[in-house]
């Protein structure tokens, strides 16, 4: 069992769409946690109203500061525009993956947004397995 760690900023957008993917995809072959460097008071609504599209609601989740144990708990830590605020712990695998933050954006850039992680998602799944 591999144990991922998304990151973001806020906590509010990009690694909460990344944790819930990889969550569905991955079933209880692997575990996920998200974090933020400076969390936001909630997710961003336009992001809870494209994961309910797919049946996701995130809607309960609420965003949480990034703790160095989080990074110590995973074998993969993927960032998503956290740049020097991301802890880096010698030994552990580190993916970024340049997304654009939803925050603000038009459900149909979101979209997109949430299509590609879910890509990445699949194949890092697919990876782990």
């Amino acid at each position: 069992m591999a144990r991922a760690l998304f990151v973001c900023l806020h906590n509010a957008g990009r690694s909460q769409m990344s944790e819930a993917l990889f969550r569905r995809a991955a079933g209880d072959r692997h575990e996920a946690r998200s974090a933020g460097t400076t969390p936001a008071e909630r997710v961003h609504p336009e992001v809870v109203e494209a994961m309910n599209e797919l049946g996701v609601d995130l809607s309960d989740r609420r965003p949480r500061k990034l703790s160095r144990e989080d990074a110590e708990w995973a074998d993969v830590v993927v960032t998503m525009g956290c740049g020097d605020e991301c802890p880096y712990i010698p030994s552990k695998r580190y993916l970024d993956w340049d997304l654009e933050d939803p925050k603000g954006q038009s459900l149909d850039a979101v979209r997109a947004t949430r299509d590609e992680i879910e890509r990445r998602v699949q194949a890092l799944v697919a990876e782990l397995d």
